[in-house]
C-alpha cells in the first residue's frame, strides 16, 4: 500500500487537544504521568501522514491498569508490536486516525518520541530536511511502509544526535526501526 505524506494542516493540534481530553476522561481514576501528541503530527510546519500519535506515559506498574481502562473505552489492545516499553491500542473506528500508545513512564521509547518532537519543533532546519526525506519517499510510487520508515532511518539519527540519548540508545533506536522496517511493524 502507498504511503500518504501531506503538509502540516493546522487542525492536527485541535484534533489532538481533543484525543488528548477523550483519553483523559477514560483514564480517569488511573495514575498516569502524562498524555502527549507526538509524531509528525505533532510538529508545526512538519509534512506528515494524517494519522495522530498519542502516547500515554504511566509508571510501569500502571501498563495494565491504563490498557484496561482505554479497552473499557472501547480501543483495542495490540500488544507492543515489537517495541518495548510501549503497548499498542487500537481506536474505535469514529472517522479520525490515531495511534495511542500506553507507555511505561521510563522506556527509551517514550525518551525518543519527546525527544524528536521537541528538537524538530525547536530546529526548524532539521524540521523542513525531515519532512523533505519524507515527501521525497512517500512521492515514489507503490512506496510500502517497510521501505518508507527505512527511508528515514538516517535523518531522523541526525536529529537524535541533538538530543540527550547516548550512543547506545542510538543504537537501539536505529535497530529497533530497522527490524520493525524488514518485519512490516
Amino acid at each position: 500500500m502507498a504511503v500518504t505524506v501531506v503538509p502540516h494542516q493546522n487542525h492536527w493540534l485541535r484534533q489532538a487537544t481533543g484525543v488528548i481530553d477523550q483519553l483523559g476522561v477514560a483514564l480517569r481514576g488511573v495514575e498516569i504521568d502524562s498524555i502527549q501528541h507526538v509524531g509528525s503530527t505533532s510538529v508545526p510546519g512538519l509534512a506528515a501522514k494524517p494519522v495522530l500519535d498519542i502516547d500515554v506515559i504511566v509508571r510501569r506498574d500502571r501498563v495494565e491498569t491504563a490498557i484496561g481502562a482505554l479497552s473499557a473505552a472501547g480501543y483495542r489492545h495490540a500488544g507492543d508490536r515489537g517495541i518495548p516499553g510501549r503497548e499498542s491500542l487500537e481506536a474505535p473506528d469514529d472517522g479520525l486516525r490515531r495511534n495511542v500508545y500506553v507507555c511505561d513512564s521510563g522506556s527509551l521509547h517514550v525518551r525518543n518520541h519527546l525527544a524528536v518532537r521537541d528538537i524538530l519543533r525547536a530546529r526548524p532546519d532539521l524540521r523542513d530536511e525531515y519532512g523533505a526525506v519524507k515527501l521525497a519517499l512517500a512521492s515514489v510510487p507503490d512506496m510500502d511502509i517497510d521501505t518508507y520508515v527505512a527511508g528515514k532511518s538516517a535523518v531522523l539519527q541526525k536529529v537524535l544526535a541533538e538530543s540527550a540519548l547516548n550512543e547506545v540508545e542510538l543504537l537501539e533506536i536505529l535497530h529497533v526501526n530497522n527490524s520493525q522496517a524488514s518485519t512490516g511493524s
